[in-house]
């Protein structure tokens, strides 16, 4: 049994499987030890989940931008577009350019970099081409055969 090869010992299910179709209850002290081992491991969880969402929140920025601002997009931060308008909390519609037009134009905070100065993009959008996740699309410029000795 694959419980026994790992932990050396029988697996204490408080369910019987043999039967097939049937589920048998073996034991109420089985059922309420395994309730209370759920309910411990959920206490643990939480308590990593809680532990790791404070170490988060440490490095975490809140980031608002205001209608009219500027922000560069993820990947490599291309932009800047401006801010058309606030959608919810974390996300924003923005003025994207011809190049962009068939990717969905409101964007989650943690896809924006604020843009500080009036400057050109960062990368330029000549010769590059996204794919509607705003994942750039590579096609090959040369094809090269070669011959290899036997």
């Amino acid at each position: 049994e694959q419980v026994q090869a790992l932990d050396g010992r029988k697996c204490r299910s408080p369910v019987y499987w043999t039967e097939v179709g049937r589920a048998q209850i073996l034991d109420p002290e089985i059922i309420q030890e395994t309730i209370e081992k759920i309910v411990q491991i959920k206490q643990g969880m939480q308590a990593a989940r809680d532990r790791q969402k404070s170490y988060a929140d440490l490095k975490h920025k809140t980031m608002e931008f205001q209608v009219g601002d500027k922000g560069k997009l993820d990947p490599r931060y291309v932009g800047p577009f401006k801010v058309l308008e606030r959608v919810r909390d974390v996300a924003y519609k923005l003025d994207l350019i011809e190049e962009l037009s068939r990717v969905h134009n409101t964007f989650h905070v943690s896809n924006l970099k604020k843009c500080h100065a009036e400057e050109p993009l960062a990368v330029p959008l000549d010769g590059l081409h996204f794919d509607d996740k705003l994942h750039f699309v590579v096609k090959p410029v040369k094809l090269w055969t070669v011959k290899l000795n036997d």
